[in-house]
Order: structure tokens, then sequence, then C-alpha cells
């Protein structure tokens, strides 16, 4: 299977254009996304809203095939598998009839919109086509589940988030984290000062990638160990942080080309905070896989082992005051939470979190740690107003369909 070639500028770490204002204020009001579908299609589908909100997934690769499509039996109440979309035919077909879904080739994507029962797509290609479908797909009045990072460039972010804004659709970023029972119990412990002031973040993402045609190799897909394995490491810690980073540093170490590929092999960044807080990430395609995120405060420390893998347990261990603790976590379905809730925010036209402002930022940062490596210097950025995570009622919403995964 190979992706279609697409052009992008030489130099990834052209700085972004300043569409965001610097403000003195620690938060900014929260942005809502309007539900209402394009007028093409609103008539049709405020008559008869489903029960059911119709996906079709664009891309399969492995993550798709062993965690995405699954979910959807487990989603089932109000989530359903329409289509899948692949640049090769039969591999697509051979897929959807596993799956009892319809097939189409990239080049028919248009046409797969226009099903009446394709509602939302959840897009899983390689990074550098994000923006391009999602356009595609907001235009034609379906909504938009994007795998991360939201794009490539910061620019192409704001284009997706401008184009589902005029087209009154729904957009979310599946960072199917926040449905981990585990992290969400180290956001609890963190913000209710269970280790006092949390003052450094540090984490680790490392796998192995030795196909050399694997997409995260490939520059021109958008590959690279930070897009793929950092924008986690990020979003983790400016979630847990609450607040917008002010200076990046970074060092890239050797590159992927004895695999094939022509992008960093691994990554280490130093990320600072305001009120002097540090987060250190360090991302790898050639080490042996480890997911680990520590973070460490005033009166003791919080680490995950496990931390972004889907599949295995977590444990969580804690250490306050000499005394340590440690929880563990079997695996959940995120992939089907996140379905369920993505889809319950479209039926009941609540604003979906993270929205495309979280994606937008993070590919910010993935922005400014390959400039910094690329120049051998820091990078400040400009000081961002941090939007409002989630609405009051939204952390309940994800709480019923995580407790509702787990009991199924």
């Amino acid at each position: 299977m190979s992706w279609p070639e697409r052009k992008r500028p030489q130099d990834r770490g052209t700085t972004p254009p300043a569409a965001w204002r610097e403000r003195q204020t620690s938060v900014a009001p929260r942005l809502h996304f309007s539900i209402a579908k394009s007028d093409c299609r609103t008539e049709r589908e405020e008559s008869s809203m489903p029960k059911q909100i119709g996906y079709a997934v664009v891309g399969l690769g492995d993550i798709t095939q062993r965690g995405v499509l699954p979910a959807f039996a487990r989603a089932a109440d109000n989530s359903r598998l329409v289509a899948v979309v692949a640049p090769d035919r039969a591999r697509a077909q051979s897929v959807a009839q596993e799956f009892r879904a319809a097939a189409y080739h990239l080049d028919e994507f248009r046409q797969c919109l226009q099903r009446d029962d394709v509602n939302a797509v959840y897009l899983t290609a390689p990074n550098s086509m994000h923006c391009d479908f999602a356009v595609e797909a907001a235009r034609a009045g379906v909504h938009v589940l994007c795998e991360k990072p939201m794009a490539v460039m910061a620019d192409e972010c704001r284009r997706m988030i401008r184009t589902t804004q005029t087209n009154r659709v729904k957009f979310m970023m599946a960072y199917r984290l926040q449905f981990h029972p585990a992290h969400a119990k180290a956001m609890e412990l963190v913000r209710s000062g269970a280790i006092g002031a949390a003052k450094t973040i540090t984490t680790t993402f490392t796998t192995r990638i030795e196909d050399p045609d694997d997409s995260r190799l490939q520059r021109r897909l958008g590959g690279g160990s930070v897009y793929d394995l950092g924008v986690s490491c990020i979003h983790a810690a400016r979630t847990l942080f609450g607040s917008e980073p002010a200076q990046v540093m970074a060092m890239t170490g050797r590159t992927s080309r004895r695999y094939g590929g022509d992008v960093d092999e691994g990554t280490v960044g130093l990320i600072r905070f305001p009120d002097e807080r540090l987060a250190e990430l360090h991302t790898s395609f050639g080490e042996e896989p480890l997911a680990i995120l520590t973070i460490l405060g005033e009166d003791g420390w919080i680490r995950l082992h496990n931390a972004y893998l889907h599949d295995v347990p977590v444990a969580l261990e804690m250490m306050r005051r000499a005394q340590h603790e440690e929880l563990a976590f079997e695996p959940t379905d995120q992939f089907a939470a996140e379905l369920s809730y993505f889809s319950t925010c479209i039926l009941q036209d609540r604003a979906p979190e993270p929205s495309g402002i979280e994606g937008l930022q993070d590919v910010r940062l993935v922005e400014a740690i390959y400039r910094s490596a690329r120049d051998g210097r820091p990078v400040t950025l400009p000081r961002l107003v941090r939007p409002e995570t989630v609405p009051a009622a939204e952390p309940d919403l994800r709480k019923a369909m995580l407790d509702r995964r787990q009991a199924g």
C-alpha cells in the first residue's frame, strides 16, 4: 500500500503567522462550535436525527485495525462503522468485508461522504493528509474525529478549525488518554494537591520501527518521532500543568535512514512553562519500547508505567511524604469510549473536547521543537491563552462513557 505524494514546505520549522493574539489573562473564554450541518444536508438530517452516528474510517494502519475498527462493536449504542477508505482497494474491500462495511478507494472519498448514513469521519490516515480530508469532510457537512497529531503545520490546523466552524460541524482530536482511568486518576491527584505543587514532568515514549515503508518514517507523509510519539507527551504535560509553554529547547539524535526513512530517529526536548515549571520529553523510533510519565511535585511524585499504550495494564505509583502507593489499571477500550463520547456530543449538540484548538497548540509545540533542534538554540513562544479544557458538564459525560466501556 502506498500513499500519494503531497508537496510540503522544505522546512518544517517555518515560524507560523501570529494568528493567536497575546493575552495578559491566564484563561480565555471557551470557544463553542455549532452542531448544525451544512446547508446541503441540514434539512434532511434535522428531520430524522439518527440514533447511531455512522462513521467512515479513513486509513487502515495497524492501530486502526487493532484498535479503532473493533471498537465499533463496543460502541454500538450510538456509533456504527459504515465505510472504510484506503489507498489499496483490495485491502479496503477485505477489511470492509470483515467488519460488514462498504469499501472505498481514496479517489472515491467524496463519493463516500455523499452517503446518507455517513455522519462522521475518523481520520487515521498519514499526518500530512489530515488537513485535506478534514476540510473535504467539513465542506460536505460531515463531522470530524481526527487522530493525533492534528496536522503537520499550524497553518493547516487553523484551516481545519476555520472550515469546521464555517460549515458548522463538530471537530474533535482523538486524544484517547482522556478516557483511561489511570490518566484520570493522575490528573485528579495532581489537581487535588496530593503531591503538592507539580513542578517537573519527565516522560519517555520509545518504540522500534524497522519497516522502511512505514509512514511514520517518511517526511513527505508527516513522519517523525515527535509527530508520532512526542505529541502525546506534549499534550499530557500541557494538560497536567494547565498552562501553555513559554520556551522550548531540543536536540535530535541520529536519523532513521538505516531503516529506510528520512526523519529523526530520536529527539529530546525541554519545555519551560510559566512559573519556571519544566517538562522533559524523550522520543525514539529505534530503542526498546518504553512509555513512562512522571510528575514531580513539592511533596511527592506520581509515575505511570505503560502510560501511552492502549492494550496493556497501566501501573500508577505515588510517593508522598515517604509513603509509597501503587494502583493497577487493566486495559480498557479507550477507542470505544472515545467513539461513544463523540457520537453523544453530535447527538446532544455538545461541544466535544479536546477541540481543534488543543490540536493546534500541540502542533505549534512540535514545530518549535524541530525548529530548536535545527537552529541549535531555544525557541521562545508568544504568550498564549490556554482555552478551558472542558465545560462543567463534560467530565461527567466522559466518565459515563468510560464506565460504560468498563462495564461492558
